[in-house]
C-alpha cells in the first residue's frame, strides 16, 4: 500500500478538469491510501465557489462535486494538530500557512505529498523538505 498526502491543488482535479487530472485521478486506485488535513473541504468548497462565481461551473455541478468529493477515501487529520509544525515550516520556507499544513503531515506521516501547485513545489524542492514533495504527474 502506497501512502500519499494529497493537497487541494491534486484533489479539485478530480473532478475539475485540468492539466494534471489524468495524473491526479490515479491516485484513486486500490492501493493508495490518501491523507490530508481536515480543512481541504474548506480548501475543495473555495475553488468550487470560485468556478461557479466565473461561470465555469453551475451550482447544480457545484452541489454534486461537493456531495462525490466526500465521499472519496480520504483520512483527514485535525489540522490543528498540525498547526505548530506547519507554522514553523512556513516561516523556514516562506511558504503559506496552509500549504505547509500538507508538508507537516506529510513530515508526520513521512510520506510524500502529492501537489499541482508550481509555486509551491519550486519553493519546496530545493530544501529541507524536498524529501516529502512529489509533482502529480510523477505519481506511478
Amino acid at each position: 500500500m502506497s501512502v500519499y498526502v494529497v493537497d487541494a491543488s491534486v484533489a479539485a482535479q478530480w473532478f475539475l478538469e485540468e492539466a494534471s487530472s489524468n495524473a491526479a485521478v490515479r491516485l484513486l486506485k486500490d492501493g493508495h491510501w490518501l491523507h490530508a488535513p481536515d480543512f481541504l473541504l474548506i480548501e475543495i468548497d473555495s475553488v468550487i465557489s470560485k468556478r461557479i462565481r466565473r461561470k465555469e461551473i453551475s451550482e447544480k455541478e457545484g452541489r454534486r462535486v461537493r456531495t462525490a468529493f466526500r465521499q472519496f477515501p480520504i483520512q483527514c487529520h485535525n489540522f490543528l494538530s498540525l498547526l505548530d509544525p506547519a507554522y514553523e515550516i512556513a516561516i523556514s520556507t516562506s511558504q503559506a500557512i496552509y500549504d505547509c499544513l500538507y508538508v507537516a503531515l506529510a513530515a508526520q506521516l513521512d510520506a510524500p505529498m502529492v501537489t499541482a501547485d508550481r509555486r509551491l513545489y519550486a519553493g519546496l524542492a530545493n530544501g529541507p523538505f524536498a524529501r516529502y514533495l512529489l509533482w502529480v504527474q510523477d505519481i506511478t
